[in-house]
């Protein structure tokens, strides 16, 4: 067709549109006129035809002209049919039909779009789906009605798939309206536009600039704003993505700061839309369908543009940032710049080249999209007799793939020009031997258009990239290089069977465009038409490359890389973890860490799990009943007040680490939270002045702060402190003791509990100037426990019942978490129904969670089966998480099972009804049981709330300890509370948390801790009481003892049970440092003596005895801490065995009788006054022990907690030095590993009714510090000459008591005290049994 004649159907087809809008039948709002009904023949084209009666020209819905329809001479997927509308039109729908009387029919194809006949664009919708259903038969309309309108000239439809029992015959339709614009192109380095706005111009209260533009060049700026003081925004194109930029003065001459980027590829001659939007204290920016909003300084709150420049207009800018291509419909609020500037309005100046029209290059590229995809070029006579020039650019994702490959027939060789690592490699092989190897480039895979090009000239092989800004590699190849027929891009036919091509690195997909062939350009649109070379699966005048990181789905920070199919999120450092880093990797809370069994430390919260906050380190106390968070400040310790001169107020401020939402959010979860507040005075007043306003007051609640006038102690609002409350403060007068003005020191302190409140953000201080007036302040960490949202829990009583939420909004990623349990086997969880969309939770039997869901593929299911039955009323954990990417589920802590999504199928998922929680919309298959801590997307549904109104559920649900049982240790009981458990250690020799916590004590030579029973007087009385810890029965028949010892002290007794009867146990190590036990359960006869043949226990490591005696039995075992060899004995009546090893054994006779009668006292330590004790354990007790008993029991007794925890209410009596110490925990036995002990600033001692005890108190004064220095160095040197003085005549005497002692000692037990219980071997520990 030639212009003239072209020109003429185009304005025929303009007439044709103009004539069916002003048709009046369809609003002008509506934009759906049909469009290709009044088009002539010539306004259609296609790749061929199979008849004259089967023209395009006859592909008019509803029509039965010709064979009644457009069929192609052969059905493949190679054919198209396109459409000229004459000129740009908004298209809204398109309608598809079968070839009329016939089989032939489309059942899907693409839909491309084009301004000029080149450069297609495919029309994908929700950004991933390209394909459009088509029709099931010949006659039926099947009409698709675009999600986002597109404009443009052309439009193209390439079938995909066709009646299998016909073939390709396809009638369409198109609707839509005219699109008018105004155009503006920009072609040198100094073209573009500047506006001035009218200087009496009233400011709106936003600016809204809007536009569209096409460019073939990857980097430009397109605005520049300068606004006061010279604060600049711009706009610009760098790489192909949209940069907002804030700058102070000139472009050029400031360094600017990155505000947002959006977009990408954007340098692909297609229309993009941009809009900046300014409005007080933020921008909007838009780039086709994806919006950022970013916060900017306040400076620009009451910022206005005073020039406004377009294009390469302002000035200095270097020529590479000039923007070249053209702009559509430029708007600056509403005023149409490109339309003003064509009239001449003197408000815009029109600088160097530049045309109110859009030229337009052609530049056809072709895209290698699949496994399958290659062209073949011939060799041009040149380039095989005159050298090698072959050229191209290539644009992809991918790090590796093979570009070009050719044979040189006269080596009998192959070259290879292939990407590996991003880099530009290049390989003649022979035989399979590299004759030759180049590489260059890095970074090839970044989506951006690289330029090659390889050439042999006069012996010299040059290849370079990016016209060798990006690499060049040379080499002289020792042979000629006499090229082959042919030449081979981007892969290989799949069936080659004469061999002419191999690649054996893989395939490219990516896009070419410019391919010469010696110095001769390659018509691509030839190629296409089968008049050049061959091909397959190729898509030619187009690149169909798509950023699948551009909007990035990847979530809070992690960082995107692609291929061609795929995207990869990688979540390092993120804290989130999944294929999107869309779940948090932790606990939401301190009580989530303790219920997984965690002790007091130091932990990341992350408090909304996914949702926008980030993860806080905090600090978890679990020492008491209820699990606190703690989060401090800068300033924890008591702070006295320095008042500067001239300032009546001393001001100050806390800075938390923890972000503003970090902390809100702590706080709204929270059951309960407090700080502490006090202030110490002498002569300065809190609050009272004469005129009823304070002295002082301080800001809490959300940032900045909210005046308060209340006191720690008391109630909000109430100007008064805890004494006022309490009634008891100094003066009954006043409402706080430092109002009482008093000469003395005292204070007000307390807590302030209102979450309102907290936390105390600052503080000011008023009455600090008056001579003898004195302070001290002191704002203690912000302290919180109870998580709402943890115990948030709904009972379900029957199948029918459910309680019901607004709809889940997770289109593109959704997280459910929860909780539950049961004995029923199945049930629904949770359900949310669209139109054709769900998602769904459920047990499906005892043993299986599926999780399902469907977003418009097709529903899929992930399932995860247990080994255990999961209706066993105990709790159980279930994560479910759906992405673009993939679906996941996990339950306990059973491996993740995944299901991944389709790479180009739908992945919005749209719902409309009502969440269901424990039931469905049709009431069937309800869940029976226990749901707890339901969290979606980060978001705690409040089901205890619902429950108090919805009939069928209870809020609530008790029975933890079924669950959380196991983490209580050591003999510890679970308790029950209404929400959680807690650890009963009243029975076990442990404490903490868990009764995991060992207590242990340091022993010197005069300690002793005397444990006595019942006295006899109390064997006369019927005592009732209630069993206790304390007592026990006189008489026994069995004991259990179990203690734990570190000591290089040898003989020591380690522990003594004596009674009313002269019976006794002792437990004791001798000279040999083994181990021996002695029991005397005769009074008239001697004792049995058992001796282990373990060794070396007196070597400073922790070692456990366990021994347990059941009337005619006894067995004694003994572990050295790490290793798993073991000893263990055993006696029987007549006969006991000694195990020393798994391999030895040792017996002895056990003649005793079974009972140890009238039980009297257990002693540790040093035993005092006469006893009727062998003679030997007479002078041995008299020594007493040196090292270290931890976790004493004997039987429900436990002596050493009893002395340690309870000595005022236990019946214990204790001499000498003894100290609680950790020296029975395994982190001791080294003396160099790191203690894991956590030490917080808002533990301060007590202050008394004189001068307050600051500890570690703040001041300003250099002086006073010079002199508490002086005075603290003297007293210290004093103590440290009186002690060394002691020191050494206690040593005189220690050393003669045990000369002494050693001589009186028997032959039996040889003294050996090496050194003090805390000089301990650091060897690592061993274990055996004895």
């Amino acid at each position: 067709m030639d212009l003239r004649t072209e020109r003429v159907f185009g304005i025929i087809a303009r007439v044709a549109l103009l004539v069916s809008s002003l048709s009046g039948t369809v609003a002008e709002d509506s934009c759906d006129s049909a469009l290709v009904s009044n088009l002539l023949p010539p306004s259609f084209r296609s790749s061929s035809q199979l008849s004259s009666s089967h023209a395009p020209g006859f592909a008019k819905l509803n029509r039965r002209d010709g064979a009644g329809g457009w069929s192609p001479l052969i059905s493949d997927k190679y054919q198209w049919l396109e459409v000229d509308l004459g000129e740009r039109t908004k298209i809204t729908a398109v309608a598809t039909q079968g070839r009329y009387g016939s089989s032939d029919w489309l059942m899907s194809y693409l839909l491309m779009f084009s301004d000029t006949g080149h450069n297609w664009k495919q029309y994908r919708q929700e950004d991933s789906i390209g394909s459009f259903p088509g029709n099931s038969n010949a006659d039926s309309v099947v009409q698709y009605k675009l999600q986002q309108p597109a404009v443009a000239r052309y439009l193209r439809l390439i079938p995909l798939d066709w009646n299998p029992s016909g073939r390709i015959g396809l009638r369409l339709e198109t609707y839509g309206c005219p699109y008018t614009s105004d155009v503006v192109s920009f072609t040198s380095s100094s073209s573009g536009l500047v506006y001035r706005p009218s200087p009496g111009a009233r400011r709106t209260s936003k600016e809204v600039i809007s536009l569209k533009f096409k460019t073939l060049r990857n980097s430009g700026t397109l605005l520049h704003a300068e606004g006061l003081e010279e604060l600049c925004i711009s706009v610009e194109l760098d790489r192909g993505k949209l940069l907002l930029l804030l700058s102070r003065g000139s472009a050029s001459s400031s360094k600017r700061q990155l505000l947002a980027s959006l977009g990408s590829l954007l340098d692909d001659q297609h229309w993009h839309h941009v809009v900046l939007e300014h409005k007080n204290s933020h921008f909007n920016l838009t780039v086709d369908k994806h919006t950022e909003r970013v916060q900017i300084p306040a400076e620009f709150n009451h910022w206005g543009i005073k020039q406004l420049s377009v294009g390469g207009a302002q000035k200095p800018v270097s020529a590479e940032k000039n923007f070249y291509g053209c702009l559509e419909n430029l708007l600056y609020n509403g005023l149409n710049l490109i339309e003003t500037a064509r009239n001449g309005d003197h408000q815009i100046t029109v600088k160097g080249n530049v045309t109110f029209s859009c030229a337009e290059p052609v530049s056809i590229a072709v895209t290698f999209p699949g496994p399958q995809s290659f062209l073949q070029l011939p060799s041009t006579p040149s380039s095989s007799s005159v050298g090698l020039t072959v050229g191209f650019q290539f644009r992809t994702w991918n790090k590796a793939g093979l570009l070009l490959t050719f044979d040189l027939p006269q080596q009998e060789s192959v070259v290879w020009l292939y990407l590996h690592e991003s880099r530009l490699h290049l390989q003649i092989n022979k035989g399979g031997r590299a004759l030759l190897e180049l590489s260059t480039g890095s970074a090839l895979n970044d989506g951006q258009w690289h330029s090659v090009d390889l050439t042999f000239r006069s012996g010299r092989l040059t290849v370079s990239v990016d016209k060798q800004e990006g690499g060049v590699s040379h080499a002289t190849p020792s042979f000629p290089v006499t090229i082959s027929s042919h030449f081979f891009f981007g892969g290989c036919p799949a069936e080659d069977h004469n061999q002419e091509c191999r690649n054996p690195f893989g395939i490219f997909q990516g896009c070419m465009r410019l391919l010469t062939v010696g110095n001769h350009a390659v018509d691509l649109i030839r190629v296409q038409e089968r008049l050049l070379g061959n091909y397959s699966q190729l898509q030619i005048d187009m690149c169909g490359l798509i950023d699948r990181c551009s909007p990035s789905h990847c979530e809070h920070g992690g960082l995107c890389s692609q291929s061609w199919t795929i995207f990869h999120c990688n979540c390092s450092d993120s804290g989130y973890t999944g294929a999107t880093c869309h779940s948090s990797v932790y606990e939401q809370s301190c009580e989530a860490y303790k219920h997984k069994g965690n002790t007091s430390g130091y932990f990341y919260i992350d408090v909304d799990g996914s949702g926008p906050i980030k993860p806080q380190l905090i600090y978890c106390n679990m020492t008491e009943e209820n699990t606190w968070m703690v989060i401090q400040h800068n300033n924890t310790e008591l702070t006295r007040v320095r008042p500067s001169p001239g300032v009546n107020q001393h001001l100050v401020y806390f800075d938390y680490p923890s972000g503003e939402e970090q902390l809100l959010a702590v706080i709204d979860q929270s059951e309960h939270c407090q700080q502490e507040l006090s202030y110490h005075c002498r002569k300065s007043h809190l609050f009272n002045t004469q005129e009823g306003s304070p002295f002082s007051w301080w800001l809490g609640g959300p940032s900045p702060g909210r005046v308060q006038t209340y006191w720690g102690g008391a109630h909000p609002d109430s100007q008064q402190c805890a004494c006022g409350l309490q009634g008891n403060c100094v003066d009954p007068n006043h409402y706080c003791n430092c109002d009482a003005d008093s000469m003395e020191w005292t204070e007000d302190s307390g807590l302030l509990t209102h979450k309102g409140s907290l936390p105390v953000r600052s503080l000011v201080l008023g009455d600090i100037q008056r001579p003898g007036s004195e302070a001290a302040y002191r704002v203690g960490s912000l302290r919180c426990h109870g998580d709402k949202n943890f115990w948030n829990a709904a009972f379900f009583d029957k199948e029918t019942s459910y309680l019901h939420f607004p709809t889940f909004h997770g289109e593109l990623s959704a997280d459910i978490s929860f909780l539950f349990k049961t004995t029923a086997s199945s049930g629904v969880f949770l359900e949310n129904l669209g139109i054709k969309d769900f998602i769904r939770i459920e047990l499906s039997s005892s043993s299986q969670v599926v999780f399902s869901f469907d977003v418009g593929n097709g529903p899929l299911e992930v399932f995860v089966e247990s080994s255990v039955p999961l209706n066993d009323n105990r709790w159980h954990r279930v994560r479910a998480e759906r992405n673009v990417k993939e679906a996941s589920l996990q339950l306990d802590e059973l491996p993740v099972a995944r299901q991944e999504a389709p790479a180009d199928g739908h992945f919005h998922l749209q719902l409309n009804s009502q969440l269901f929680i424990g039931g469905t919309a049709s009431r069937q298959k309800g869940f029976r049981g226990c749901i707890r801590s339901l969290q979606l997307n980060g978001i705690t549904l409040d089901l205890e709330e619902r429950a108090k109104i919805t009939p069928g559920v209870r809020p609530g649900c008790p029975g933890h300890c079924s669950s959380y049982g196991s983490f209580c240790q050591n003999q510890g009981r679970c308790m029950e509370k209404p929400n959680g458990f807690h650890c009963d250690c009243s029975l076990s020799a442990y404490t903490g948390v868990f009764c995991q916590t060992e207590v242990s004590a340091s022993f010197k030579l005069g300690t002793s801790v005397i444990y006595t029973f019942k006295e006899p007087y109390e064997l006369s009385r019927n005592s009732s009481s209630l069993p206790s810890s304390i007592y026990s029965d006189m008489t026994l028949r069995e004991e259990n003892v179990t203690l734990s010892f570190r000591t290089t002290q040898s003989p020591a007794l380690l522990l003594y049970v004596n009674s009313y009867f002269r019976q006794y146990l002792a437990l004791l190590i001798n000279k040999h440092d083994k181990l021996e036990l002695r029991y005397k359960l005769d009074g008239s006869r001697d004792a049995e003596v058992f001796r282990s043949s373990v060794k070396s226990l007196a070597n400073g490591q922790l070692h456990t005895v366990s021994i347990r005696r059941l009337t005619d039995s006894v067995s004694v075992q003994v572990k050295h801490e790490a290793t798993c060899g073991f000893s263990t004995y055993t006696s029987r009546r007549e006969k006991a065995v000694f195990r020393i090893d798994q391999n030895s054994k040792e017996d002895f006779n056990l003649s005793s009788e079974g009972e140890f009668s009238g039980i009297k006292s257990l002693v540790l330590g040093k035993v005092h006054g006469p006893d009727d004790l062998d003679s030997d354990l007479v002078r041995l007790g008299s020594l007493g022990f040196v090292g270290c008993l931890s976790v004493v029991q004997f039987n429900s007794i436990n002596p050493l907690k009893a002395a340690l925890l309870h000595p005022d209410t236990s019946p214990v009596v204790i001499s000498g030095p003894f100290v609680q110490s950790n020296c029975g925990s395994l982190a001791s036995a080294n003396p160099y590993a790191a203690e894991n002990t956590h030490h917080l600033s808002d533990q301060s001692g007590s202050v008394g009714s004189g001068q307050p005890l600051v500890n570690a108190m703040k001041t300003d004064s250099a002086l006073i510090g010079g002199v508490i220095a002086v005075v603290i160095f003297v007293v210290v040197t004093v103590l440290a000459i009186t002690g060394r003085f002691l020191y050494r005549r206690k040593e005189t005497y220690r050393n003669q008591e045990v000369k002494g002692m050693k001589r009186e000692d028997s032959q039996d037990f040889h003294y050996n005290n090496q050194a003090d219980s805390q000089n301990v071997s650091s060897e690592n520990p061993k274990e055996f049994f004895m």
